[in-house]
């Protein structure tokens, strides 16, 4: 019982920051990641609040997935459904509000910042492991369903088609074509393709810790007195072996320097 209050908050928190940082990389507008870019195209054509919009479109993908795959529904993909647009919604309107004018070099923190909170919550989401998005579920779906193609195939093809409706529909809904850098962009990218590293880092370093304890961690990481007799041996082994290899590295390092 314990465990599972723990997910549930864990999920809760990476929701939540999941609507904060789509407000910072709104407010950069250096671009969003792919579903929230096709939401935007679609909220140029369809005059209702963004909050509303992501959570109808929500709501069809999940009558999609519930008669393919229900399986991957769970707590999560109903707390994602009906808190991130809305938390992405007001904290954009909250920072534009704070900063009504905003430099090039904050317009890059900001992005920075969104990148960072939104890689933290991804890492809370995941290890909660209590189901994952609607968007997410197609990309599962049509790997390990359909056995279209590998799950990155599907996600790289997903993330592509929403980019390019998005930028369809913001035209179409009468938006200019230099405006359209500032939610299909840099950021856009950098979601798409470059986070996994930084997801996998808070993966080790703080959601899997939170959720299991320190248990979890480097044998090398715990203090000894945690540890039982065999473990300690275990441990004094890994120190010495990690405290050999500092010379090799340094040698190394001073033969790349010449």
């Amino acid at each position: 019982m314990e465990m599972l209050k723990k997910r549930i908050w864990m999920c809760l928190a990476g929701v939540f920051l999941c609507g904060i940082s789509v407000g910072f990389f709104k407010r950069a507008a250096f671009g969003v990641d792919p579903f929230q870019s096709f939401t935007t195209g679609m909220n140029a054509v369809i005059p209702l609040s963004y909050g509303t919009l992501y959570m109808i479109l929500c709501a069809v993908f999940l009558v999609f997935v519930f008669v393919a795959d229900r399986h991957y529904i769970g707590l999560a993909t109903i707390i994602n459904l009906t808190v991130v647009g809305y938390v992405a919604d007001y904290s954009h309107q909250f920072l534009l509000r704070l900063f009504p004018d905003l430099p090039l070099v904050f317009r890059i923190v900001f992005l920075a910042v969104g990148i960072l909170v939104m890689c933290i919550s991804s890492s809370l989401y995941f290890t909660a492991d209590l189901g994952v998005s609607t968007y997410d579920a197609v990309s599962l779906i049509a790997a390990n369903v359909w056995k279209i193609a590998s799950f990155r195939v599907c996600r790289t093809v997903s993330d592509l088609i929403c980019v390019a409706l998005g930028l369809t529909l913001f035209l179409l809904g009468g938006g200019s074509f230099t405006a359209v850098f500032s939610f299909i962009g840099a950021g856009t990218v950098i979601t798409a393709f470059l986070m996994g590293p930084l997801i996998e880092f808070f993966n080790r370093r703080l959601a899997r810790p939170l959720l299991h304890g320190r248990s979890r961690m480097p044998s090398w990481d715990i203090a000894p007195e945690q540890l039982s007799p065999v473990a300690r041996i275990r441990s004094r082994a890994a120190r010495r072996c990690r405290r050999a290899t500092v010379p090799v590295v340094q040698i190394l390092k001073r033969g790349f320097s010449r």
